[in-house]
């Protein structure tokens, strides 16, 4: 990962809007302030509507600024943070497996972004806190059947040691490169950034098998399997 994140006063050439959903104290703001700053707070309070972070990685060379938005999951700010999920191009879709009701909401959640969102964005179910193996109250297996089933990536995260963390969220930034990338060969002539980013609306996301990466991690992938 040396290489990963590089001199962040060259030019941006992509900016990718990736939302955190599901219920309330699921660890979405804990996944974000990992993967934003690798900070973990055990006093974290509930966020308040929305809030966002932005990272700058390089993804084949190119620099990608991450835009990552903190969606409130309590009920009384979901009407404010529905409009939010418009111009997004990826989403954690986030439960906590020590919880089976957050997973039991999942795919109410996941009706509400296909609502609002792009028909094309690349989504990952995330089954947060699997440092707490022994509280499980979801089965790897219900997870993954319910991806595969709505085509899905999937990875079990811990935000309280790292766990995929990292991982979890490069596999869907990579994916969203992948598309523009893809997308931008099938045009004639050059683009500039701003309009390369926009190629993404309206292209067909094929979402690979569970060899996403080196890691061997992607759809069906998980910490504690």
């Amino acid at each position: 990962m040396s290489n990963l994140y590089g001199d962040f006063n060259q030019k941006i050439d992509y900016v990718f809007k990736v939302v955190l959903i599901g219920d309330s104290a699921v660890g979405k703001s804990q996944l974000l302030a990992r993967f934003a700053r690798n900070e973990f707070s055990v006093d974290s309070k509930a966020t308040i509507g929305v809030e966002f972070q932005t990272k700058t990685l390089v993804i084949d060379q190119k620099t990608v600024k991450a835009q990552i938005w903190d969606t409130a999951g309590q009920e009384r700010y979901r009407a404010v943070t529905s409009a939010y999920y418009r111009g997004a191009v990826g989403a954690m879709l986030v439960y906590d497996m020590t919880k089976r009701q957050s997973f039991d909401h999942i795919a109410r959640w996941l009706d509400e972004l296909r609502g609002h969102a792009d028909k094309n964005i690349v989504i990952m179910l995330i089954g947060n806190k699997c440092d707490l193996a022994s509280l499980r109250a979801v089965p790897v297996e219900d997870a993954k059947e319910f991806a595969e089933r709505e085509n899905l990536f999937f990875m079990e995260t811990s935000a309280l040691d790292s766990t995929n963390v990292e991982t979890a969220f490069l596999t869907v930034l990579t994916e969203i490169y992948r598309t523009v990338s893809k997308k931008t060969l099938t045009v004639n002539g050059d683009h500039d950034a701003s309009s390369n980013a926009a190629l993404l609306k309206g292209t067909q996301i094929i979402v690979p098998g569970p060899e996403i990466n080196n890691q061997g991690k992607g759809r069906g992938g998980g910490c504690c399997t």
